[in-house]
């Protein structure tokens, strides 16, 4: 009987080539780029004329990422075991709930000032996206040595280590240039 993979494979994404872990990035960047996009037109979002986040659309975006952080962790967890033996290896690359988790980490706190019109939003989300890939693909210590932990744990753990280096360059930058 065959294991039901789908959230940490994030509903196939994981099954995409080449690049597996890449693709599994881009959902929390395209959802963080939509509630912009609509905070914009909406009005909710910050501009250059009022920098600050409405509290509705702030608690919105950070409430969406956080539930997607904690579901496909979640998946990570729950599902690593079975990932694993069912394809064979430790963190197989089809496991990408690991990545939609550990990008969510660098789009939350974003300063207003970084998101005030639509191009410093696309320049900080691409930011957020190649930091945390780069971080991802190189393991900086200790991420590096967070993928030996067993199981799930050791899938999702090293990412989180990644999601946060990327948040602490993603907030460097941002307040630095602005």
């Amino acid at each position: 009987m065959k294991p039901h993979l789908s959230l940490i494979t994030c509903f196939g994404i994981g099954h995409l080539r080449p690049a597996p872990g890449t693709w599994g990035s881009l959902p929390p960047i395209a959802l963080a780029g939509v509630m912009l996009v609509i905070g914009h037109a909406t009005g909710l979002a910050p501009t250059a004329v009022n920098p600050a986040w409405n509290p509705w659309a702030w608690l919105v975006y950070h409430g969406v990422l956080v539930a997607t952080l904690l579901v496909f962790s979640g998946a990570c967890i729950a599902q690593g075991d079975a990932c694993e033996a069912r394809y064979l290896c430790k963190d197989p690359s089809e496991s990408v709930a690991d990545e939609v988790a550990g990008q969510c980490i660098p789009l939350l706190f974003l300063p207003a000032a970084a998101l005030s019109t639509p191009l410093l939003a696309a320049f900080t989300l691409l930011l957020a996206f190649f930091s945390f890939r780069l971080l991802d693909i190189f393991k900086p210590w200790p991420a590096n040595r967070l993928q030996r932990v067993p199981a799930g744990w050791g899938i999702l753990l090293d990412d989180l280590a990644a999601g946060l280096y990327a948040l602490v360059i993603v907030q460097i930058a941002a307040r630095l240039a602005l």
